[in-house]
């Protein structure tokens, strides 16, 4: 027996009137007061995708696309126009209170804890909003404490932490009532390499262990690869992608970067679809076009002026793949 999915849309559409200004001067500001001149701007359009139980996802796409509206669409803050929409079993709109013990957000940008208080004040306070027993939720913020690390600043106010420190407690913060689906919203934004590595790693792990599924929208390609297995895109409110980020790659790849090491001192690589980007000292960088010329052609060319030492082969950076993407979409809609 299949299991439900934990988060289900179909045929999701969600639209906003939107005031167009007009041009002129007193008299037509009036009128526009009296009578606004609106439209219909749609943030969402016939969206479709589910989520299983444990899963890690990213949910991205560029500004404007319709994640916003989508997430406060699942968290139940706003009602959607046309669709169905399953979370955790839950219609959100209309069992939002209920849907609210059962899920979990961290936002970058927005924190939920106490500024002057130390995180073990704002722990105890969430255990009553979230109506837990005492002593269990004792357990639970000394589970947490422990896993993330808390132990030496847990007791020190929040305005007196690192970002890092903050983080770490934001997200123990929404884990104190176990919820079966966390959102994350940019959870690594502003943090130094050495915090967003600790951020990335604990929340694989907790999942990990907890078995909860997670729902992640980010800007940062590496909280993308780092923490979640599969990705969905959306452009102008519909889906663009959804699939595995292995398979986002090879799908939007159009070039491949390569470094040669020979015993020529400067190759000479003079191939269709092939840029030079460097060469010198018996290394050679490439860049190959893969619609055009392939990776075998460029080896062959190499060999015949001489051995080849060793191979390096780099895929694009993921936000590069993404880019091209976002592109390709603009480019498509601006045709049809």
């Amino acid at each position: 027996m299949h299991s439900r999915p934990a988060v289900e849309l179909v045929g999701l559409s969600k639209s906003f009137r939107v005031r167009r200004t007009r041009s002129g001067g007193v008299a037509a500001r009036l009128h526009d007061f009296f009578r606004p001149d609106t439209h219909a701007l749609v943030a969402v359009d016939h969206l479709s995708f589910s989520i299983a139980p444990g899963e890690r996802v990213a949910f991205i796409g560029p500004n404007g696309a319709g994640k916003s509206t989508t997430l406060k669409i699942l968290a139940g803050i706003l009602h959607p126009d046309a669709g169905e929409v399953h979370v955790l079993g839950l219609v959100p709109s209309r069992q939002r209170r209920e849907l609210a013990f059962r899920i979990g957000t961290v936002f970058g940008q927005r924190s939920q804890l106490w500024y002057q208080l130390p995180p073990r004040d704002t722990f105890e306070l969430l255990g009553r909003v979230y109506e837990r027993e005492q002593a269990d939720h004792r357990r639970r913020i000394d589970a947490l404490t422990s896993l993330f690390e808390l132990g030496a600043f847990i007791d020190t106010p929040v305005r007196q932490l690192s970002l890092g420190e903050r983080m770490r407690c934001e997200i123990a913060a929404s884990l104190l009532h176990s919820p079966h689906l966390l959102f994350l919203d940019e959870p690594s934004i502003g943090l130094d390499v050495s915090a967003k590595a600790v951020i990335r790693e604990l929340l694989r792990a907790e999942s990990d262990r907890a078995g909860f599924t997670l729902l992640l929208t980010s800007h940062d390609t590496g909280d993308i690869e780092r923490i979640c297995e599969r990705v969905i895109v959306i452009h102008r409110g519909r889906l663009l992608w959804d699939g595995r980020i292995a398979d986002l790659r090879r799908s939007y790849l159009t070039s491949k970067r390569v470094t040669v090491w020979s015993d020529v001192e400067r190759l000479e690589i003079a191939l269709p679809g092939v840029r030079v980007l460097s060469t010198g000292s018996y290394r050679t960088e490439l860049e190959i076009a893969l619609d055009v010329a392939s990776l075998g052609q460029v080896v062959d060319a190499a060999l015949r002026q001489g051995p080849v030492r060793d191979l390096a082969v780099e895929d694009a950076p993921l936000d590069a793949v993404i880019r091209a993407m976002y592109a390709d979409a603009e480019q498509r809609s601006a045709s049809s």
